[in-house]
């Protein structure tokens, strides 16, 4: 019994020491990785989980410069689109409860909504697939400053007017957080509810999430978060977020409370194995084909309520990123390894996937396959034609309306360069690219093409934007 007692501590004494330098190992790795953050800079609250269980947690950085307050695993952070999946996960629980069908037409609940060529369902919003014109896109093409006070209400009223989607719903994948907007909107009419009241009594509070909420008031004081920030030639500057607009962002939440939320997909608290597996399971289109973002690595990165779900070396993973203001954010989960990573960060330039990437190679080195390399010979650049631009400008000249976004652009010839100009936005300097095709940044990179009658004559333009396509404007005589 004397001999058996030794071995079991002379066991234990191993496996803690063997543990010991594995946590130190990765303590180190991941120090190295966010080196550059300090009492003198933005950072990055960082959480690994591991079975459940928090087994890394530490802060770089400040959350508060001003006040020079250093970044924890308490301190709160907005999540910016990491925020969807609890979106999503609110309309599953609807669902279960038996108070909506995924399938319900969305004017069932919001009758205001124009009345479109072919119905958009609550699924087209989960999955981006609606073929609504971004939200965002639409508030710049209006005037709007992403750093203005932006609330639910006043998307609404740009969302209900807008008479033409980029696409047909169902067809096709476009990123568009409208659909988001519209979800909490649901939430709000069918439960009777505010969307943070119901997320906190249906997600938060069950899990024991007692430092996360959804900031639907521009106004209210949140103790213990982190302020974003931007810099530039090594000084930094504020990066205000005003909005309290909800669906798509405006999750707060800590990493210790992101642990709880992670954990739920591998022994739910809320909802069982079955709702989760139907949650993770990839988005549709219409015909039945799976809704892709984007081909990275020659692999397909598929959307899932809320998440992209992608294979990577050999492994699935189901993570998003986010990023509104400075706040940037990444939360991966490698499910059936049982692994997440959970970086939350205040800084714009934080490059928030690569850094999650980087971590899942150190702890997941063993289990990961290396890729087959990408021969440059393979790959085929087809070289673009060389425009003349032209020479005549002026007759680009004009003021173009659209009445809908209650919006007014005047071009004009500025010093030799097409300009385009709104009362609330710096001017955009226009490049021509193809004849009558201009492209130039309105907030984000847009697209510019103009209308002729059979005269000739310039009648308008449309704007096209990462989430809004041809968006109409007419010439004024």
């Amino acid at each position: 019994m004397k001999y058996l007692i030794k071995f079991i501590l002379i066991h234990i004494s191993i496996s803690s020491n063997l543990l010991a330098q594995t946590n130190s190992a990765a303590e180190k790795k991941i120090d190295s990785l966010f080196s550059q953050y300090n009492s003198k800079t933005a950072g990055v609250a960082v959480g690994i989980v591991q079975d459940g269980k928090l087994i890394f947690e530490k802060g770089y950085g400040t959350a508060n410069l001003e006040y020079d307050i250093p970044i924890t695993s308490k301190t709160i952070f907005n999540i910016g689109s990491v925020s969807k999946q609890f979106t999503t996960f609110s309309i599953y629980l609807l669902e279960k409860q038996g108070k909506i069908s995924l399938d319900d037409d969305i004017r069932k609940y919001i009758p205001e909504l124009p009345i479109y060529e072919k119905i958009i369902t609550i699924k087209h919003l989960c999955s981006h697939t609606s073929g609504l014109k971004d939200q965002w896109s639409l508030l710049t093409l209006a005037g709007w400053r992403m750093d203005d006070v932006i609330t639910t209400e006043q998307v609404m009223k740009i969302i209900t007017k807008q008479k033409e989607l980029n696409f047909l719903p169902g067809s096709q994948f476009k990123y568009s957080n409208t659909g988001f907007t519209l979800l909490t909107e649901i939430v709000k009419r069918v439960s009777g509810k505010s969307f943070s009241r119901f997320a906190k009594e249906n997600i938060f509070n069950p899990l024991g999430m007692e430092n996360t909420l959804i900031y639907d008031d521009n106004e209210k004081i949140v103790k213990n978060r982190a302020y974003s920030y931007g810099s530039a030639n090594g000084l930094y500057s504020k990066r205000n977020l005003s909005s309290s607009s909800v669906g798509p962002t405006n999750v707060y939440t800590t990493v210790e409370d992101l642990v709880k939320w992670t954990a739920n997909f591998e022994n739910p608290k809320v909802g069982d194995l079955d709702f989760i597996n139907l949650f993770n399971e990839k988005s549709l289109l219409d015909n039945g084909e799976p809704a892709i973002l984007a081909v990275r690595d020659g692999e397909n990165i598929y959307h899932a309520k809320g998440q992209f779900i992608r294979n990577y070396k050999g492994l699935n993973v189901y993570n998003h990123t986010g990023s509104d203001a400075g706040f940037k954010s990444y939360l991966g989960r490698f499910q059936e390894n049982k692994l997440s990573i959970i970086l939350l960060s205040n800084d714009e330039d934080f490059v928030s996937y690569k850094a999650g990437m980087d971590i899942a190679e150190f702890y997941l080195s063993n289990k990961f396959k290396e890729r087959s390399p990408i021969i440059a010979s393979q790959i085929r650049v087809e070289e673009a034609p060389v425009y003349i631009a032209a020479t005549n400008l002026k007759g680009f000249e004009g003021q173009f309306q659209n009445s809908d976004l209650a919006s007014l652009f005047t071009l004009k010839v500025i010093n030799g360069k097409l300009t385009m100009s709104h009362n609330r936005l710096s001017d955009a300097v226009l490049t021509e690219v193809e004849k009558d095709k201009f492209t130039g940044v309105i907030t984000f990179a847009v697209e510019v093409n103009f209308h002729r009658n059979k005269k000739n004559e310039i009648t308008g333009l449309n704007i096209t934007n990462f989430g809004a396509t041809n968006v109409n404007f007419i010439k004024l005589k």
